[in-house]
């Protein structure tokens, strides 16, 4: 059975994942509205997160958000959920040799994608992309990756990068969805084959 790769992100209304978190995390670009996700958060997102860490997982990583990770994670502390993700498997997926200070972290060798699809024939755990836009760009039109767990934020940016930049056409089944308090639709899609189109029959 092969291992799933999962994109795990924050999401605005019109697909823009950039710097979720705060406005040093990502302002590349001269992207202005870093922190847009903060003023969300409720408990029943809390309780979400709580579940999608509480099972087995291994973490993929562009180079980027490596650095921003392993410069904030190594210093938290339980209450804020360092150890899970301390402790968990990290791969970081970058063609330069890059340090590697982040406890149970390794490079892949060579292109990621040729990597990753070996790496999910091997037994282990789950494999979770966090942010990392580089890399989810690269391996969208490969196929690789078996679901979006999204949690879609009623923001609008107008700017920014978007998650399917470099997708190509076609259809995703919505399952599972929770919509928190604060209007945060959290639900995982997963691909239900290539774009169908067709035309709508209008009255004589």
């Amino acid at each position: 059975m092969t291992r799933k790769l999962v994109v795990q992100t924050f999401l605005t209304l019109d697909g823009v994942m950039q710097a979720p978190g705060g406005p040093d995390e990502d302002p590349s670009g001269g992207f202005p509205y870093g922190g847009w996700s903060v003023t969300y958060w409720d408990d029943r997102m809390a309780e979400m997160m709580d579940a999608r860490t509480s099972a087995p997982f291994a973490m993929v990583l562009g180079r980027k958000t490596y650095d921003i990770m392993a410069a904030y994670w190594p210093h938290a502390g339980e209450a804020e959920g360092g150890p899970i993700f301390n402790n968990a498997p990290k791969y970081l997926a970058s063609r330069s040799p890059h340090a590697l200070p982040w406890q149970n972290s390794a490079q892949l060798d060579g292109d990621a994608a040729e990597a990753l699809a070996a790496l999910k024939q091997d037994d282990g755990p789950e494999l979770q992309i966090h942010g990392s836009w580089d890399l989810i760009q690269s391996l969208l039109p490969t196929g690789l990756i078996d679901e979006f767990r999204l949690w879609v934020f009623p923001v609008v940016l107008g700017q920014g990068k978007r998650l399917f930049g470099g997708a190509i056409p076609a259809h995703l089944k919505l399952v599972d969805p929770v919509v928190s308090s604060t209007g945060v639709v959290m639900g995982t899609w997963i691909p239900d084959g290539e774009l169908r189109i067709g035309s709508v029959a209008l009255p004589d």
